[in-house]
């Protein structure tokens, strides 16, 4: 019986191990991404507390012109930000998918690094495009959509 029992739990065990060995299949967004321009390339993911972000991953020009070093943040309205490094920098957070559409992405933001703005945002997934609408937050309708393709 003793037997039986150990058989049991270590079939048990092995199918547990198994099972979490198994790869989960990714949402479609978690892709790496060129922002309109093909400027940059933005990497989103599936953060731990379930939304969606976007970090900047690449930069077609990575130093700044006039000092050869890295590009920062320079339009942070927040001075003390001003120095970090566009790369790796969050400019999409807390993305979740829309109930109502699986293709769309809702209640996030978006920060453009250009003008140092923070805007409430919609992806919307098109296969190899995204469509990123930002928009001011009282306001849907005033607001641009940017189509960004997929890089990898």
């Amino acid at each position: 019986m003793k037997r039986i029992i150990a058989l049991n739990t270590a079939l048990a065990v092995a199918f547990v191990l198994f099972i979490s060995a198994v790869p989960t299949e990714k949402n479609p967004i978690e892709r790496i991404w060129y922002n309109q321009e093909k400027t940059s390339k933005i990497q989103i993911y599936l953060a731990k507390d379930g939304n969606f972000y976007g970090k900047v991953i690449w930069l077609d020009e990575p130093n700044d012109k006039k000092t050869g070093k890295p590009r920062t943040d320079k339009e942070n309205p927040d001075a003390k930000l001003r120095d970090t490094p566009l790369e790796g920098l969050l400019v999409l957070k807390g993305f979740k998918v829309n109930p109502e559409n699986p293709k769309e992405y809702i209640g996030g933001k978006v920060y453009d690094p250009e003008n140092g703005k923070t805007y409430c945002g919609k992806i919307t997934h098109k296969g190899n495009t995204l469509d990123l609408r930002g928009f001011l937050c009282a306001a849907s309708f005033l607001g641009r959509t940017a189509v960004w393709t997929l890089a990898e």
